[in-house]
C-alpha cells in the first residue's frame, strides 16, 4: 500500500513539472538564439565556461534585432546594463538543451522569454495598400534597404514593389 502511494506521488510530481517545462513559443527568441550559438560551439569550447561567454560576446556583435536585444539581456553585448552571462554559459558546459538553458535564463530574468518575433508578412499574397507604415517600413528594413524620401505610404508601397522582385521568388 505505501509503495502505491508512493509511486502516485512520484507520477503526479512528474507530469507536473512536465507540465511546467518551457515550450518553444513560450519563449522563442531565446531558445532559437541559444541553439544557434550552441551549434557554432566546438567541443572544446563547450568545456570552459569562461570560453563560452567570450564567445557569445563575438556571437553578439553579429546580432540583429530581437536577437540583440536577447544579448543585451544577458550582458552579451558591450553597453549591457546587467551579466547573467554564468547562467547561459554553465548550462552550456553541461551540454544541456536550449530549451532548459531558457527555463534557467527566465527565472533569472522573465523578460528574457517576453521577447517574440514578429510574424512574417507573405508579400505574394498581401494587398501592401492594407498594411500600415510602420509594416511597409519594416519590410525594408528586414531586407535592409532604406526609402530615401518616402514621405507617404505611397512612396513606400512604390519602392517595395521595386524591390520585390529581388527578394521574393514565385512559384509557377
Amino acid at each position: 500500500m505505501m509503495i502505491s502511494v508512493n509511486l502516485v506521488v512520484v507520477l503526479f510530481s512528474l507530469l507536473w513539472m512536465s507540465s511546467m517545462a518551457l515550450k518553444e513559443e513560450q519563449c522563442e527568441v531565446c531558445i532559437k538564439t541559444v541553439q544557434r550559438f550552441a551549434d557554432t560551439l566546438t567541443d572544446d569550447i563547450k568545456k570552459d565556461t569562461k570560453k563560452i561567454e567570450d564567445k557569445f560576446k563575438e556571437f553578439c556583435k553579429t546580432q540583429k534585432s530581437k536577437e540583440q536585444r536577447f544579448c543585451y539581456y544577458l550582458g552579451g553585448m558591450e553597453d549591457s546594463a546587467t551579466g547573467i552571462l554564468g547562467e547561459l554559459s554553465k548550462p552550456l558546459s553541461w551540454s544541456l538543451p536550449a530549451e532548459k538553458v531558457c527555463e534557467k535564463l527566465k527565472k533569472m530574468d522573465a523578460q528574457i522569454c517576453e521577447l517574440r518575433y514578429e510574424k512574417q508578412i507573405d508579400l505574394n499574397t498581401v494587398d501592401l495598400k492594407k498594411l500600415k507604415v510602420r509594416d511597409l517600413k519594416k519590410i525594408l528594413t528586414d531586407w535592409d534597404e532604406n526609402c530615401d524620401g518616402c514621405l507617404e505610404k505611397t512612396d513606400y508601397i512604390k519602392r517595395i514593389e521595386e524591390l520585390k522582385p529581388q527578394y521574393t521568388r514565385t512559384e509557377l
